[in-house]
């Protein structure tokens, strides 16, 4: 899964990147380095503007929505917190995100993602192992070391999502979005099994158009999160808390913050 992540681009830098028609931003837009589930988090959509006609064109709009995606029918936002991802082998066909996947799609810049490997030294022994039962009885909570995990040439990731509006009790719309996951191919899959799914530059334009309905056509669009290009390194566990945020997150650890022995080391 993709449970944390970093955005932290400057507001004119996203708009010229995307070629943004539209700032909708509301308020300043602060550079977060531990994006975590329920935050608002900047996106890039194609929407028609409100009130316009039927056969009115998209703009190309820059907002903040809630990390967590809400469908129309939830009773209440708390099942949001539960819908950060949604998996690309089922996304077009859950009741969850099957209207979203057709005409709701969007983009979340990212500078990169973290995943949390379990430590070798902390796993659970395996079961032919005659001393398994008194390892498992000594067995201390696993041992998970943060990785973070982004483009080499730093470039900005455009992970695929969608988004969704919700309505309130209050008669409030509240934008609310998903990131696509994938199974995480290479090195990547030694830290977490999921990745998030990228939409390549030249695939911008078809991947947010809301015109473009044709299942296999938009599945067409998506590639696992730049496999081969992506860069991972142990950081400090600082990032296990989301009140810690600063550019320090996405630092190489220290060794007094890493892996401790070689056989921890994947890289």
């Amino acid at each position: 899964m993709c449970g944390r992540y970093a955005t932290t681009r400057a507001r004119q830098e996203l708009l010229d990147e995307f070629q943004v028609q539209v700032d909708a931003v509301e308020k300043n837009l602060q550079p977060d380095y531990n994006v975590a589930p329920t935050k608002q988090v900047p996106v890039v959509l194609d929407r028609a503007p409100k009130d316009a006609p039927e056969d009115a064109q998209a703009e190309r709009t820059l907002r903040t929505v809630r990390w967590g995606l809400v469908p129309v029918w939830a009773k209440d936002l708390s099942i949001g917190s539960r819908m950060i991802n949604a998996r690309f082998e089922t996304v077009h066909e859950k009741p969850a995100y099957r209207r979203a996947f057709a005409k709701r799609r969007c983009l979340l810049p990212a500078d990169g993602y973290y995943e949390w490997y379990v430590l070798e030294s902390s796993r659970e022994p395996e079961e032919d192992d005659p001393a398994a039962g008194e390892k498992k009885a000594k067995k201390k909570k696993p041992q998970k070391q943060p990785f973070f995990i982004h483009p080499k040439d730093d470039a900005i990731m455009a992970m695929a999502g969608l988004y969704e509006l919700w309505k309130s009790p209050e008669d409030e719309w509240i934008w609310t979005c998903t990131v696509i996951t994938t199974d995480a191919p290479d090195d990547l899959g030694r830290i977490h099994d999921r990745m998030p799914m990228i939409v390549k530059r030249d695939s911008w334009d078809a991947w947010l158009d809301p015109t473009l309905t044709e299942t296999e056509t938009v599945r067409g669009l998506l590639t696992p999160a730049m496999a081969g290009t992506m860069e991972a390194y142990p950081v400090s566990k600082a990032v296990n808390n989301v009140k810690n945020n600063g550019p320090e997150l996405m630092e190489p650890a220290t060794n007094g913050d890493s892996p401790s022995n070689s056989s921890d080391s994947l890289f």
